[in-house]
């Protein structure tokens, strides 16, 4: 079995993911280290002997082979911001009871690397390929996928590809993603000064706070609210007036439901203690538009399908200072719905309140039929390994697979019973499941070179 020789390099791959790890690949915020995870991945290719081409300033690949199908693997370097409540180091691999912790490990730092240790493994066994097989990597996936863009105006589209960002087994649909940002001219509030919460409009923020000018009888009402909430608030008194820090627990965008918005509860909080005068129309609108759901219900914009479930929403990220007064919404719709429409639907209520509408990312959705040559590929890759059949699932998470133009799909590495807390303080995977993938990943790689 072919496949298990991958695990003969796990303890240098290890090596590696700790350097990759370490290094703060946060797209728009640190490009420098962005570039910097990618100069990385390339040295450690060059040192295999493989073939390199970095093709922008956001994207390269690694090959091996040449003549017959394109066939791909494409993964990311970057990753969102490690936020709060880690109790580890997120820049560093720690190994815990059975766990590997670190920024990036699922999300997808490890399963880049894996990539590319797949294809130095190939090369090195000396298998004979009748495809090309190319390791694509990118560092802007979190912010829009922007790199894939630059990298497929410049070079051609895969004739069989996978991503390893999701779950295994086969992801063969991914709901339409919508990113929009409400704001207003000015910051019209009288009582509220300050509303800070989020910094990646893709996760659910576990941090929020406002400041406030209030009276002592406003912060009586405040507290005895905050009693009522199931939300979890500080009361701070500072010179500039009464400070609320909000705590909730961070989650992907994509299963909102799974976390704890702390800005949604800090909003709800103040719109039942002040009217829309004293806090402002945006947060006005985000207490009435929202109201503390994930499903979008009070948007008019609850809905589902049967392939691919229930929109969702989630509010990503406020800022209200001095002038600035915006926020950011992530909404998955359903991949038989129409993107235009849900957009229609919230900037109709937004402006009705007075707010501009910038759409700042439109993710189509994804559809692969089931029985394509490339589901049965993967599948197969999975069952040879594990000895169970491959199911096949759609996901509201947004992956490269969609830039592939119906051929490529989201495989692996994460596993569905494992909680890899994707976005999350202390993200982490378990050790076996994380070898599990190397053989998977090989595996699959093998037969797409070998087909």
């Amino acid at each position: 079995m072919l496949y298990e020789k991958i695990l003969s390099y796990r303890d240098e791959l290890f090596r590696d993911l700790n350097t990759l790890i370490s290094i703060e690949s946060i797209d728009g915020a640190r490009n420098e280290d962005c570039a910097k995870a990618l100069a990385f991945i390339l040295s450690r290719a060059e040192a295999f002997g493989l073939r390199t081409e970095r093709v922008t300033e956001k994207s390269a690949h690694v090959e091996l082979g040449e003549g017959g199908r394109l066939c791909g693997v494409l993964t990311h370097l970057d990753v969102v911001p490690a936020g709060n409540n880690w109790s580890v180091s997120p820049y560093a691999l720690t190994e815990r009871d059975g766990r590997l912790f670190g920024r990036g490990i699922a999300d997808d730092k490890g399963a880049a690397l894996v990539t590319l240790y797949c294809l130095r493994a190939l090369k090195e066994l000396g298998v004979s390929g009748k495809n090309t097989l190319r390791a694509i990597f990118g560092t802007a996936e979190e912010t829009g996928m922007t790199d894939m863009d630059g990298y497929f105006e410049r070079q051609p589209l895969p004739d069989l590809a996978f991503t390893p960002d999701s779950e295994y087994g086969v992801c063969y649909g991914e709901k339409g993603i919508l990113q929009v940002e409400i704001s207003t001219p000015t910051n019209e509030a009288t009582v509220l000064s300050q509303f800070h919460a989020g910094k990646a409009v893709n996760a659910v923020p576990d941090l929020a706070y406002v400041m406030l000018d209030s009276s002592g009888y406003d912060e009586q009402l405040l507290m005895r609210l905050a009693d009522a909430s199931g939300g979890r608030f500080e009361f701070n008194y500072t010179i500039d007036g009464l400070m609320i820090i909000s705590r909730g627990s961070a989650a992907h965008a994509c299963e909102p439901h799974k976390g704890s918005n702390a800005a949604a509860a800090l909003i709800d909080l103040i719109a039942n203690a002040y009217d829309v005068h004293e806090i402002g129309v945006l947060s006005s609108f985000i207490d009435y538009a929202l109201n503390n759901e994930t499903n979008g219900r009070s948007m008019g914009l609850k809905m589902s399908d049967a392939v691919s479930g229930a929109l969702t929403v989630n509010l990503g990220c406020v800022h209200i200072e001095g002038d600035e007064a915006r926020a950011c919404f992530d909404i998955r719709y359903p991949v038989t719905i129409s993107g235009d429409y849900v957009f229609r639907q919230f900037r109709k209520i937004a402006e009705e309140s007075g707010l501009t509408v910038k759409l700042l990312h439109h993710g189509k959705p994804l559809y692969v039929e089931k029985d394509s040559e490339l589901v049965r590929l993967l599948s197969g890759a999975y069952e040879a390994v594990t000895g169970e059949p491959a199911r096949l699932y759609t996901t509201g998470g947004g992956t490269y697979a969609r830039k592939l133009g119906g051929k490529g799909v989201a495989f692996g590495p994460n596993f569905p019973d494992d909680d890899i807390r994707m976005h999350n303080a202390d993200e982490s995977v378990d050790k076996d499941h994380f070898l599990k993938h190397m053989q998977i990943c090989f595996e699959a790689m093998y037969r797409m070179f070998t087909l």
